[in-house]
């Protein structure tokens, strides 16, 4: 996992460093665990081995030692893992693969209206991208918020462009119904996989 990617929330606030890559099947959770560890030794300057993983009361991970003060999310999915950083503000990362399953019956299931009917009018063959595009960013803004996708987290609204499915957004984008937080689809340069960042308010 040595695909690095930085990206900006705001002018005035640190970059997020997000690092991706494809994995070996079955070694995804413990690639994700020790990329996380060696990105926050590299940006910490301190000794990847006096880092250490934790969780907090909800599961979410959070990083002990000289490493304490940043704010991580982490992500794996069969075939691919991924870490989010930033010393700024709460992140949340999620990276699914793309395979086949019926992404229409699954919207109307579990997202709002809107969302739905976007996924519906996307062209025939590109309904799963069109899925994955909303619920990578659905998951990880409620990691960023430390909720997952309970407490509403599948009917959060997104701003939608007019076609389905987009290409990777790059800028975070401000969610409709919260302009502290942010959220983007990044550039993964596979075809294999849909990658999603979030930031939100500490």
């Amino acid at each position: 996992m040595r695909c690095s990617l930085h990206t900006t929330p705001r002018p005035d606030e640190e970059p997020v460093t997000v690092v991706w890559g494809e994995l070996p099947p079955g070694q995804e959770r413990e690639a994700v665990h020790a990329a996380l560890l060696r990105t926050a030794a590299e940006l910490t300057g301190a000794p990847a081995h006096r880092i250490r993983l934790d969780h907090a009361p909800g599961g979410s991970p959070r990083l002990t030692g000289p490493a304490s003060g940043l704010w991580v999310s982490v992500s794996h999915t069969r075939g691919a893992g991924a870490v989010a950083l930033s010393r700024d503000r709460p992140v949340g990362v999620d990276i699914e693969t793309v395979r086949p399953f019926a992404a229409g019956p699954l919207a109307r299931r579990w997202f709002d209206t809107a969302c739905a009917d976007w996924v519906a009018r996307s062209p025939r063959n590109a309904g799963v991208r069109a899925f994955l595009w909303l619920w990578t960013q659905k998951e990880a803004i409620g990691k960023a918020r430390g909720h997952g996708l309970a407490a509403g987290g599948l009917t959060q609204p997104l701003p939608l462009p007019a076609d389905a499915p987009p290409g990777p957004t790059g800028a975070l984008r401000p969610l409709p119904d919260d302009p502290s937080a942010a959220c983007a689809v990044l550039p993964t340069r596979s075809p294999r996989h849909v990658l999603a960042l979030a930031v939100a308010d500490g």
